[in-house]
């Protein structure tokens, strides 16, 4: 069953484990410059407002109440990031995560398909992976997931299918197996001993997808486990659904969040940049579908555009070091 509970989605799946629940929210953030430089981890500014896409049957789109799930706004100048986290037990149940964009697997490239795959991965782990900002582009690098309208060539969907069909994010979440989670607390206890903290500060066409935009540095972790430790018999999996500020005005009658931060505000306000490092895990090399994809500055003076990037000068010593520490229901709809 998941859950939106504030502005955070609440998987729980008391079938398999009392433990197994996990919390999923998407984080806005600076949209870092597109300009291939290699760029570390900007902070997490507030969450993205969600809403239950049945509170809006009568002005949102009929795809969308096929689709289910929640809905938020994203300002195109603005980028997001997801965060996961453990639920019951200290050390959080373990979960393996899949996230689509447009149908578009963010860690394997892969168009979207039923269950778990091991070559190549196709999800990423909790609580190993404690966020995910954007699409695997090649081993300790990915994409930032920035905010485009359907319909103009920019989105990871668009560049890959030739179609503007689902945009969005889709999200699935498939628990470890009981038998193998106990087996896991009582051999390496030391794995549930603490939690990985949130790092947070607290008229066109409805539809966006996301598209690629800078680059930044980031593992996507590997398996430790390998795919026969998750029950793929039980699931959960939910559509959310993207629209840019003036849509989500008409649709839901509220206020957008506040304008996005420029990359030169974020300097000056002093706000930190992180990098995270697990010495225990193993980055995946990324996938070479999305290494392909043109990040939107990139489309942009292909389709005869200019693009005028900020300039952002980050000082190594500035950067936070982060290392792992120790150990209402939504409606699914179609997919």
């Amino acid at each position: 069953m998941i859950e939106l509970k504030g502005d955070e989605l609440v998987v729980s799946l008391p079938e398999v484990h009392e433990d197994a629940v996990c919390r999923i929210g998407f984080q806005r953030t600076l949209r870092i410059p597109d300009d291939n430089r290699e760029y570390p981890l900007p902070a997490g500014l507030g969450p993205f407002p969600l809403h239950h896409v049945d509170d809006f049957a009568s002005t949102v789109p009929a795809t969308w109440l096929e689709h289910g799930g929640v809905l938020m706004p994203m300002y195109q100048a603005e980028a997001m990031w997801i965060h996961f986290e453990g639920g019951h037990g200290a050390g959080g149940y373990p979960f393996a995560i899949k996230i689509a964009a447009g149908k578009i697997n963010a860690v394997s490239g892969e168009v979207w398909g039923p269950g778990l795959a091991s070559s190549p991965q196709n999800y990423v782990v909790l609580p190993d992976q404690p966020w995910l900002d954007g699409f695997s582009v090649q081993k300790g690098l990915i994409r930032q997931f920035v905010a485009m309208p359907l319909g103009e060539g920019f989105t990871a969907e668009e560049q890959l299918t030739g179609k503007a069909e689902h945009g969005g994010l889709q999200i699935q979440v498939f628990p470890m197996q009981r038998e193998r989670y106990q087996l896991l607390r009582k051999e390496r206890p030391w794995l549930f001993e603490t939690t990985m903290a949130c790092l947070s500060m607290s008229a066109a066409e409805p539809e966006m997808g996301l598209a690629p935009g800078g680059l930044m540095r980031q593992e996507i972790y590997k398996d430790p486990y390998g795919i026969g430790w998750w029950d793929r018999s039980v699931t959960a999996r939910c559509f959310v659904h993207i629209l840019n500020s003036d849509r989500y005005r008409a649709i839901t009658g509220c206020r957008p969040p506040t304008e996005p931060l420029t990359a030169e505000r974020y300097q000056e306000a002093g706000i930190p940049w992180f990098d995270y490092y697990s010495a225990d895990a193993t980055a995946l090399q990324g996938a070479p579908a999305l290494a392909q994809l043109d990040s939107v500055a990139a489309k942009t003076i292909k389709k005869g555009g200019r693009v005028k990037e900020s300039t952002v000068s980050i000082d190594e010593g500035e950067i936070v070091q982060l290392g792992q520490r120790r150990a209402g229901g939504v409606r699914e709809g179609k997919f």
